[in-house]
């Protein structure tokens, strides 16, 4: 038993389960917005599946096809793969397994679901990629986690509506900010290896500014869904506490001091995330008392 928890344990390192909390609330908000209020446990059990499943199958493949460049880092030398403690084969099936539970769980949900799942697959596979030909790698990562508010959407509503976009762009849009602040720990390494990255080929200066001005685009997106879906000063108030924390966030970041850049990077992130769904719910769910 102790040996299968170690492998478990194993497996979620591999693909930083705790990282799910970026995109996760995020996918809870457009659902809350889709339903115009709770969606069902149905829908939520599976909207879960499928984010937290497809987020692990790409993360699983992104440990693969980054394995010896992983190998190379200081920094990634001893992730599970370049350690020895996950095979290469073992990651692929588990990758296939996660895949296979969001085709499941987009099945479950509705027709048009199981239709783009495909799509969504493509897309999640793409970008570890690009970072071996373009320095827009952190853009790509975001259309990738942007597709978490998008399917909530679809698995909600049943269909595509373009009322969405401003929530699916302002997660665009934070992810490569963010995306393009952590590249700096790797700015040196991936100079000399040749990947492609906003810190490689820009600096550190163009990555902070490049972060800020993402992230300003972010905030102007999730305001504008206040008119759109009829929200209250409710959301509006978590909007402006996740303004706060980003900009906290960039105060842990300077041209001449990177030490606290995880911490800008998990810690602040995730809360953003968090504070955007709660007070989301709150405003759907105080009208009712």
């Amino acid at each position: 038993m102790t040996v299968i928890f170690k492998k478990i344990i194993d497996y979620l390192r591999l693909i930083k389960f705790s990282h799910s909390i970026f995109a996760l609330p995020f996918a809870f908000t457009s659902a809350l917005i889709a339903a115009n209020g709770i969606p069902s446990l149905y829908q939520t059990f599976w909207i879960t599946v499928a984010m937290v499943c497809g987020r692990s199958g790409a993360m699983g493949m992104n440990r693969i096809i980054d394995r010896k460049i992983d190998a190379l880092n200081p920094r990634t030398e001893n992730r599970e793969i370049p350690k020895g403690v996950i095979k290469t084969w073992e990651a692929f099936i588990f990758t296939v397994i996660a895949f296979a539970l969001l085709l499941l769980a987009a099945y479950k949900l509705n027709p048009l679901c199981l239709q783009i799942s495909p799509l969504f697959v493509l897309v999640l596979l793409t970008y570890s990629y690009t970072k071996r030909f373009t320095w827009l790698c952190h853009i790509v990562l975001g259309i990738a986690l942007s597709l978490a508010p998008l399917g909530a959407w679809i698995a909600v509503q049943g269909a595509f509506d373009y009322k969405i976009l401003p929530l699916c762009f302002a997660v665009m849009f934070w992810v490569a900010g963010f995306d393009a602040l952590y590249g700096l720990q790797d700015m040196d390494f991936d100079k000399r290896h040749g990947i492609y990255s906003i810190p490689s080929i820009f600096g550190i200066k163009a990555s902070l500014w490049t972060a800020r001005i993402f992230h300003i685009i972010t905030i102007g997106l999730l305001l504008s869904l206040i008119p759109q879906f009829n929200l209250s000063g409710i959301y509006l108030l978590g909007v402006l506490i996740a303004s706060g924390l980003l900009l906290y966030e960039h105060a842990l970041v300077k041209p001449t001091d990177l030490s606290k850049l995880n911490i800008a990077f998990f810690n602040m992130n995730g809360y953003i995330s968090i504070t955007v769904f709660i007070f989301t719910l709150f405003d759907y769910l105080l009208p009712l008392f």
